[in-house]
């Protein structure tokens, strides 16, 4: 039997509690109120759900204990972007991103510690792949949010930090079902994205799901001789099988482009990039290349990028160009936790 509630979706959460508490003779309506703590009025531990008796809190945090992520660090950015660095129950860590935009909070999650895609416009890539994420503690990067001050409630959440989630699809998909579910944090399906670089097995299992969550695919170039010099994956995963794979999606597809001076900026790009998107009925988010996530490249400037757009615009496309945002605190993914580690090896150093 499962001791970690939080890695469970709401239904089977649900039903384990009600189980529990019938061998225990509680009152039937103790596993709705144990139920709304997990996610919906989530506590740190059971002793602060002070609506349930001292010896019932008492029981559920030896027996049923909640786990958490710690917030190693947190850097707060002057156009209010806030990047979390998680510190994971086994030394790993992952980052989080808030931004705000609006009425909007944006979360953008990790799936993975480190990812193996090697994507080279990528700081996470240049990390390496550690290992998958439990589906509670992707969904924890949202709770250990909420707990903080539920006012910060992410509206939005995209599955962009750090990792592949169709690499993990087992725990993305129950993380999707505690995010998106009432009786887990309720937040609407079509504002959730998933992104992927086109790992096609995830994409089929994503497609079957009822919910009309949002795709975005990494794309970042509109030939699969272009795509191959910026990432591998393509060897494995073809650029025409991932946009097959991306049919049933459309109308709730994103293509993301990072623009890279030389590479994939070019006039015949952004026609051969407006033909793809035509296809599946995509928009197309254009991504300045973040100064400092990956050196040897340089940053489309910022006359080509809208030069770029307004020729995507012209043939009829959907273009926004998504301006960096956290500039001042690092904060294309997985540069804090690289910045981190080179101070922890450091000080390690200086003092052996």
């Amino acid at each position: 039997m499962s001791r970690n509630l939080l890695d469970l979706k709401p239904d089977a959460a649900t039903a384990l509690v009600r189980q529990w508490g019938a061998q225990q003779k509680l009152p039937a309506y103790r596993a709705a109120q144990l139920q709304r703590r997990l996610w919906q009025v989530p506590v740190r531990s059971w002793r602060e759900a002070t609506e349930l008796p001292l010896a019932l809190r008492e029981h559920m945090d030896r027996e049923w204990p909640l786990s958490r992520l710690h917030a190693e660090a947190v850097q707060q950015s002057a156009d209010g972007t806030r990047k979390y660095l998680w510190r994971l129950e086994d030394g790993e860590a992952v980052e989080s991103v808030l931004i705000p935009s609006g009425k909007r909070l944006t979360l953008c999650i990790s799936s993975q510690a480190g990812c193996a895609l090697g994507c080279v416009f990528c700081a996470t890539g240049r990390m390496g792949f550690r290992r998958n994420l439990s589906a509670w503690e992707i969904a924890a990067q949202i709770r250990e949010i909420v707990l903080e001050d539920p006012a910060s409630k992410p509206t939005n959440i995209v599955f962009m930090g750090m990792g592949e989630p169709l690499l993990n699809w087992p725990a993305v998909d129950v993380a999707l079902s505690i995010l998106n579910d009432p009786a887990g944090f309720g937040i609407g399906a079509r504002h959730i994205t998933v992104s992927t670089v086109g790992i096609l097995p995830g994409m089929a299992e994503l497609a079957k799901r009822p919910e009309q969550f949002r795709l975005a695919v990494s794309l970042h170039a509109p030939s699969a001789e272009a795509r191959l010099r910026l990432m591998p994956i393509q060897k494995k995963y073809r650029l025409d099988e991932v946009l097959q794979a991306a049919t049933p999606f459309r109308r709730r597809l994103t293509f993301e482009y990072v623009l890279i001076a030389g590479a994939n900026d070019s006039d015949g790009d952004a026609d051969r990039l407006a033909k793809l998107a035509h296809r599946l009925d995509a928009h197309v988010n254009l991504l300045p290349l973040h100064p400092g996530g990956a050196p040897g490249l340089t940053p489309t400037s910022g006359e080509r990028i809208r030069s770029f757009a307004a020729r995507l615009r012209h043939q009829g496309v959907e273009a926004v160009v998504r301006r960096s945002r956290g500039l001042d605190i690092a904060a294309a993914c997985g540069q804090l936790f690289v910045q981190l580690e080179q101070k922890r090896r450091r000080l390690t150093l200086e003092t052996t």
